[in-house]
Parts: structure tokens; sequence; C-alpha cells
């Protein structure tokens, strides 16, 4: 499965200079956040494909004119042709306006998702706006990443994280692409591509006591 993942900028060739055809060969389409709601409902329209998202802490007006024909995936988990794929937006709480979160706040949130990943038997791509802490964050509290997510990645081991925020102009801090363990770490900014291979779709699995009532109902 080819992904075109972006996030924070808006490309000029995806938008104002956008030439039909320009996202062919692309099978699914995540965004990491502070992007125009317009640009996401264009992108959905041109390379009619499936745009799955998540919240920047730049992306409160979201709340009444949302990209359409877009999925939030904020808190949630979605699987596409086979691939578990998780949302957690926002950033570090610096604020207290917009999509932000203490580092209690983001364990909390990824303990209500654990049961939807334990359904699922696992997630394979990880969408958030902030960085893992260590992992190309940035020393200013805005900028920096959750120690949540080491614990997330350490635990069921995805195949990407993907996330936004820290600008690849910001220099020495933004790196596009690294290694955290098993799992491959990408910057969205901008835009980037990556292909994954698609994963079968897991059956549900039949819990213990209906295979109980089946065998005593025989």
């Amino acid at each position: 499965m080819k992904l075109l993942l972006i996030s924070d900028e808006e490309e000029l060739a995806f938008w104002d200079y956008y030439r039909p055809g320009r996202f062919k060969g692309y099978d699914l389409i995540l965004s990491a956040g502070d992007l125009k709601a317009d640009y996401l409902s264009f992108i959905v329209t041109m390379a009619n494909r499936r745009v799955l998202y998540v919240h920047g802490n730049h992306d409160k007006s979201y709340e009444q004119f949302p990209p359409e024909g877009c999925d939030c995936i904020d808190d949630d988990l979605v699987v596409v042709n086979g691939l578990r794929i998780l949302g957690l937006g926002g950033c570090m709480l610096y604020s207290g306006q917009g999509y932000q979160y203490s580092e209690r706040e983001m364990e909390k949130r990824i303990r209500k998702l654990r049961r939807k990943i334990r359904k699922a038997g696992g997630v394979d791509v990880v969408v958030a706006h902030a960085p893992i802490a260590g992992l190309g964050d940035g020393e200013d509290l805005c900028h920096r990443g959750f120690e949540a997510f080491k614990d997330l990645l350490d635990t069921y081991h995805p195949a990407l994280f993907v996330h936004g925020h820290v600008h690849m102009r910001y220099g020495n801090q933004a790196v596009r692409v690294q290694k955290y363990g098993d799992t491959t770490v990408v910057n969205a900014c901008g835009h980037y591509d990556i292909e994954l291979p698609d994963r079968p779709q897991i059956p549900q699995k039949t819990g213990l006591l209906t295979r109980l009532r089946r065998h005593f109902a025989q």
C-alpha cells in the first residue's frame, strides 16, 4: 500500500499548482494535522482516495468547518486494507487552547484505546501530530514530544509512526526519517511517500464463552 503522508505545510504542487494525475499511485492519504480544511478537502476530491486525519494544535476551526470528505481518526483505530491505523492528534499542553494535552492526559487517551487495539490484534500505523519525546522533538514546551508514545511503541511495535508539528525548516531538531526499535518514525511536514505491505484481514476471534456454549449445545 502506497501512503501519502502530509502535515503542517500546504504543498503548492498539491494545491495552487496542481496538475491532473498528481496523486496517481497513492492508495491512502494520512494527515498529521495543522493543514487547512480546504486543502484536505481539495486533496480528497482530486485524489479520489480516502484521507484520514488527526488534529494539530492549530486545528480548532475544524470543529465548525471540518475537512469535507475526510475521516477524523483521533482517539480511534480504523482498518484499511488490513492495515490497522491509530490516531492520536494534538501536542503538549503549553497554552491551554486548541488540541493540547498534558503527559498524563496523553497516557489516559492511550489507555482508552487499548481495548480497540487488543480487539484488532495490534496496530500497524500510529498517526500523531506531536513527535515522540527525544526523537526529533523541540526543547521548548510547545514542541516537546510525548513520553507516552514510547510505551505505546514498546508494547505494540507498529511498523510506522507518523507525526508533524516540528517543521523541517526548524533546523537540526527536525529529522525526516528515523528508527525507534522496530518502528519507522516519519516527520510528515510538507509531504512524504512511503509504502507498506497490505495485511490480510484478521477474522474476529471467537471468545472462550462462545466456544463453550457451542460445545455444550452439540
